[in-house]
This record gives C-alpha cells, sequence and structure tokens, in this order.
C-alpha cells in the first residue's frame, strides 16, 4: 500500500491564505491526503480567515502558524506556495518536491471596513478553492 500524498502549503505569516489552503485541502481529500501549513514569518491566524471558512462549514479555530523550520527535513510531495514572499524564500525539502507557485492577493493587507476585509477573505479563499479543486483532481491519492 502506497503513502498518502504529503502537500505543504508555504505563505508568509501562516495567518490566512496558507491556513485557508490547508483547512480547504484537508476537507477536499477526505483524509486520503497529509497536508500542514507553515509561514516565513509565522504569526498569528487572522479572525477573518476563520469566520470566512467557518462560513463554508470548515473550521480552522485550532490552526496555529507555524514556522517553515518545522518541516525542513520533513520529505513532501508537493509544496505550494501562495505568495510571492514565500515563493522566494521557500526552502528546500528532502526527496522531490514538486513546486507550484499560485500568486493570491493577500486579504489581511486590505484596508477599510470589517465588510470590505471579509469580502477580500472570501475572494482568497474562493480562489485557492478553485485552484486547489484542479490540483486535486491531477493528485493521486489513494482509494
Amino acid at each position: 500500500m502506497s503513502n498518502p500524498p504529503r502537500i505543504l502549503i508555504l505563505c508568509t505569516g501562516n495567518s490566512a491564505r496558507s491556513q485557508m489552503a490547508e483547512g480547504l485541502l484537508r476537507d477536499m481529500g477526505g483524509g486520503r491526503i497529509e497536508v500542514a501549513s507553515a509561514g516565513v514569518s509565522p504569526s498569528l491566524v487572522k479572525p477573518e480567515a476563520i469566520a470566512v471558512m467557518k462560513e463554508i462549514g470548515i473550521d480552522i479555530s485550532r490552526y496555529r502558524s507555524k514556522s517553515v523550520d518545522e518541516f525542513k527535513v520533513e520529505p513532501f510531495d508537493y509544496v505550494i506556495t501562495v505568495c510571492d514572499n514565500a515563493n522566494r524564500h521557500c526552502p528546500i525539502f528532502p526527496g522531490k518536491s514538486q513546486r507550484i507557485h499560485w500568486s493570491i492577493e493577500d486579504p489581511a493587507a486590505v484596508e477599510g471596513d470589517e465588510k470590505t476585509k471579509l469580502e477580500a477573505f472570501r475572494e482568497a479563499r474562493d480562489d485557492l478553492q478553485k485552484r486547489l479543486s484542479k490540483f486535486i483532481a491531477g493528485v493521486k491519492v489513494i482509494s
């Protein structure tokens, strides 16, 4: 029996985009993949990310922001960077990781009232969801 694919999602702060992507991929994978997220400069998971994921029935409220250093010695089948900064600072992982880069706008950088900010997080979530749906369709998972 082969092992499930291992996927790491990276962004700068591991506070929004990569956290949402981790939650989405865990949900889409239905336990048939291993997924983690990390940041090159970890901070805290944004409450707006938690809120917009809850809107679609995915709870990331217990996720924590992690440093990419926690994963440097682990092999991954795929390493997905979701921001340009993480793409520039992504370390080399052991094994034969396939690198994928998606430049997703940072919803945490959007200024304005709560409605405006939440809309930016929704747009990032929906963009990630579309990209991850296409990605996972091409990934071999254990049946």
